[in-house]
């Protein structure tokens, strides 16, 4: 038997095949969510915007689909102008009049053949006189035909025709026109019916009384069953009138009056000379008055029922391409489209309201990949939820505990890829021993533990559990590890500035990445650890890692060290291990806590807001707490401050910017990790 043999080569991001996913999505989203921490108004902005997969490839948003819409309807008007309704219709009409003037022609000429014979009868000569003086009288009939095309119209329906071929060209005509009138009117009912008979045209008047009934019976509060059985009666009678075969009656009349607002764009759209031609044309062709009326009727109806189908819409075609009727038809129905689309677009405010959409109508008007990216678009929030990142409280999106994890380790990844690896090389240390003393006790392996595990108690409780037999079959419940003497843990709190002023510099996204990328850091390598978060700006408050997301600047002044100080010791003093607080700050204190509790704020800097400060760096310091400062863009009177807590607590404080807070963040805290655990291990 031979083998499937397959052939490998390096990747080198030429091949296809990966398609987007969730964690792609959300690594999208990560710095607007860190910004913002509104899940949906995150999507609705990536919605607007597009991106790029991870193929490369883009994902239009709707600023890029809507601009396609606008070039899309600029070029159909620039191109083409309405001048052709009514020019075709006149050549047509001319041409058969030229057809008939050579009928008339040629039967004078041979009228004047037989008059000059001598040898016609008197009674054919009589005939022949006959004949020239009728077709002296039609020749003049077609020369006095009005100029407007409904006068026209009417005076060759009363005008008995010499030609046949003439006569058979105008019944064309109109038989085309009646069918392009109501094709304009109700697009799917002449799609419907190859030829429109009288009998037919008797039918359609039949149906739309029946429908204004309807319509007048919704008005007077008819009962829904009896509206139900009502349609399914009307449909039972004149389905054949509609293809697409609608099933509820707000359905039809939706689909009727986008089709009836059309022909009233194209109306709108024309000079008031060539409207008024084509509307007495329509009422010259359309002769049945009940059949009018009904349409009238119906017209009135639907627009009270959908103003905002687009009836007083109109457009102006500038271009020099002539648009015969059907061709004007179909461009107004792809204008309508084009609005209807652009208008649904701008008031989309989520990607589950794409879903939606029409992509069949899209995949016309815009193209296939306009039509692709929005089928990706519309699937974006589905793909979070499903991928349990995001969730649904009563109608609000929010991040899940594992979306709040990810988003973390999205921080972190994108942080750790600036960093220079010489700079803050491996997080493990391979010397064996280093990180505790054996004690020779043992305790069952808890999530977090060092992996010590001891062999023969570990098997013995396999076998205890399973009551003997080979082969032994571990379970993580089995695991039983060597205590140590001592742990190395560290706690953590990060006082983070969210005063205005830290927006105000940009200085706020990369601040509350690096608390994303420091929680994240901990929870998942040093899962022991204790990190704790402060805020801080008028007064100081205590969030939580689930918190984080959704935390904002205050829009108050004020950055109050000395209650964040406070309360950072306070959450210190439960805990154990190494203790530091890492600030992030952009400007020095300008606030503190009264006696009373209330917040004291002054700019510049009071003396005793300065002077209480201070006393809480001296409790940190007495208490073992360790002050790590990171500066964003310092002036004088932060750096001489941060440099007297230096002095005091024999912390380090770091100069930095918003590129690079991350890296002088991230790297002192491992470093930090690092020493401790070899100062343990000597």
């Amino acid at each position: 038997m031979v083998g499937s043999r397959f052939r490998y080569s390096k990747w080198d991001g030429s091949q296809k095949g990966f398609e987007l996913d969730a964690f792609d999505v959300l690594g999208q989203l990560t710095d607007d969510l860190l910004y913002h921490g509104d899940p949906m108004a995150s999507l609705r902005r990536l919605m607007q915007e597009g991106f790029e997969d991870r193929n490369g490839e883009r994902v239009e948003g709707l600023r890029e689909m809507l601009e396609k819409l606008r070039q899309e309807r600029q070029e159909r008007l620039e191109n083409h102008n309405l001048g052709g309704v009514y020019d075709e219709i006149n050549e047509s009409l001319s041409e058969i009049i030229d057809t008939e003037r050579q009928g008339l022609e040629d039967r004078a000429a041979l009228a004047d053949m037989q008059l000059a014979d001598p040898d016609t009868s008197a009674s054919d000569q009589r005939n022949a006189e006959l004949a020239k003086e009728t077709t002296q009288n039609k020749q003049m009939q077609l020369g006095m035909m009005p100029d407007d095309l409904a006068g026209k119209v009417r005076s060759l329906q009363n005008y008995e025709f010499e030609s046949a071929e003439a006569q058979q060209k105008f019944d064309e005509l109109l038989d085309e026109l009646r069918q392009e009138l109501v094709k304009q009117q109700f697009q799917d009912m002449a799609g419907a019916m190859e030829n429109i008979s009288p009998e037919d045209m008797a039918r359609m008047k039949d149906m739309m009384a029946e429908l204004n009934n309807m319509l007048e019976q919704r008005e007077n509060g008819v009962d829904p069953e009896t509206e139900a059985r009502n349609f399914a009666d009307f449909m039972e009678k004149y389905g054949d009138f509609f293809p697409d075969n609608p099933e509820t009656l707000d359905a039809l009349l939706e689909q009727m009056a986008q089709q009836m607002a059309a022909m009233q764009a194209l109306l709108n759209s024309m000079t008031p000379e060539q409207r008024q031609q084509l509307m007495d044309l329509s009422n010259q062709l359309m002769e049945d008055m009940d059949l009018n009326f009904e349409m009238s009727r119906l017209g009135q109806n639907l627009q009270q029922m959908f103003p905002d189908a687009g009836w007083q819409q109109s457009y102006d075609f500038e271009g020099f391409d002539p648009l015969g009727m059907a061709d004007a038809s179909r461009m107004l129905q792809e204008l309508g489209q084009l609005d209807q689309l652009e208008q649904f677009l701008q008031s989309a405010t989520s990607p589950q309201e794409l879903a939606e959409v029409d992509l069949d109508q899209v995949r016309r008007l815009l193209g296939e990949d306009s039509a692709a990216s929005m089928e990706r678009v519309a699937e974006l929030a589905k793909m979070l939820e499903e991928s349990g990142l995001i969730q649904n409280k009563e109608g609000r999106l929010e991040l899940t505990p594992r979306g709040l994890r990810r988003l973390g380790q999205q921080a972190l990844g994108d942080l750790f890829k600036k960093l220079d690896p010489s700079r803050i090389g491996g997080h493990d240390i391979e010397r064996a021993g280093i990180g505790h003393e054996r004690a020779f006790d043992t305790k069952p392996y808890e999530f977090g533990d060092p992996f010590n595990l001891h062999i023969e108690r570990t098997i013995r409780n396999a076998i205890t559990r399973t009551g003997g037999g080979t082969p032994v079959r571990l379970t993580p419940d089995d695991f039983e590890i060597e205590e140590t003497e001592r742990q190395v843990r560290s706690s953590t709190v990060l006082m983070l500035d969210l005063s205005l002023s830290m927006p105000m510099r940009d200085n706020f996204l990369p601040a509350k990445k690096v608390a994303m990328a420091l929680y994240s850091l901990i929870s998942s390598q040093y899962p022991r650890d204790y990190l704790g978060i402060v805020s801080f700006s008028e007064v100081a408050k205590e969030l939580k890692p689930a918190d984080l997301p959704e935390v904002s600047w205050d829009f108050v002044y004020g950055t109050n060290m000395h209650h964040a100080f406070k309360l950072s010791q306070q959450m210190l003093a439960r805990e154990t291990g190494t203790k530091q607080i890492i600030m992030i700050t952009d400007g020095e204190p300008t606030a503190h806590l009264l006696p009373n509790g209330q917040p004291f704020f002054s700019y510049p800097p009071a003396r005793e807001t300065v002077e209480q400060t201070m006393a809480e760096v001296m409790r940190c310091t007495r208490a073992g707490i360790t002050i790590n400062t990171f500066m964003l863009d310092p002036d004088a009177g932060l750096r001489g401050f941060v440099e007297r807590i230096t002095e005091l607590n024999k912390g380090r404080a770091f100069f930095t910017s918003p590129q690079n807070l991350g890296d002088y963040v991230l790297v002192d805290f491992i470093e930090h990790k690092r020493k401790l655990l070899q100062g343990r291990g000597r």
